[in-house]
């Protein structure tokens, strides 16, 4: 877990919001017995998770596709191709929906807009030294053109909710 205890907070924060502000539907599914507080989804989302990704395109259809996302500091952070088409749909429109879904057990939904962490003219984001020595560390130095080949984003979201199907087993500690 790499949240600082401010970051956990503002997660909380957003869960409960975002919760409070559901659909009585959605709440019927999601409730204190079937999600999981900030500490616990950020102990449940180490390493790379495969994000389901929507953007849209120009003429507002939407588009699907899957990415390596990495919750880092209470956030999703992924990257693609600096060519593919989500790169020019990211560029042009930045909101963005994601879910990350493990069979019936856990589900994280988020919507917001995204942040480009290592733009190809501009200034980077302050943290992207950091993060760019975590993927590296992660997929290996060598893995990809780091400087041209690959863009990363940072997905700010201003909604987040979480479905637990077993809060006890997603969040079992390894007897020491």
């Amino acid at each position: 877990m790499r949240e600082t205890k401010e970051e956990l907070e503002e997660l909380q924060a957003l869960l409960d919001v975002s919760l409070s502000r559901s659909s009585s539907h959605l709440r019927s599914i999601i409730g204190t017995g079937s999600t999981l507080n900030a500490e616990q989804l950020t102990g449940a989302l180490t390493g790379m998770r495969t994000l389901a990704l929507s953007t849209v395109t120009a003429k507002g259809e939407p588009r699907i596709s899957g990415v390596d996302g990495h919750f880092l500091h209470g956030k999703w952070h992924f990257g693609t191709a600096r060519g593919a088409a989500k790169a020019r749909h990211l560029a042009a429109r930045p909101a963005v929906s994601a879910a990350h879904m493990r069979g019936e057990d856990l589900g994280v939904f988020t919507h917001g807009t995204v942040e480009i962490l290592n733009p190809r003219h501009g200034e980077p984001a302050a943290d992207w030294p950091d993060l760019l020595a975590y993927f590296k560390d992660f997929y290996g130095a060598d893995f990809f053109d780091w400087d041209n080949g690959v863009v990363y984003y940072r997905l700010h979201p201003h909604w987040m909710s979480v479905y637990a199907s077993n809060i006890a087993e997603l969040t079992a500690v390894s007897p020491s």
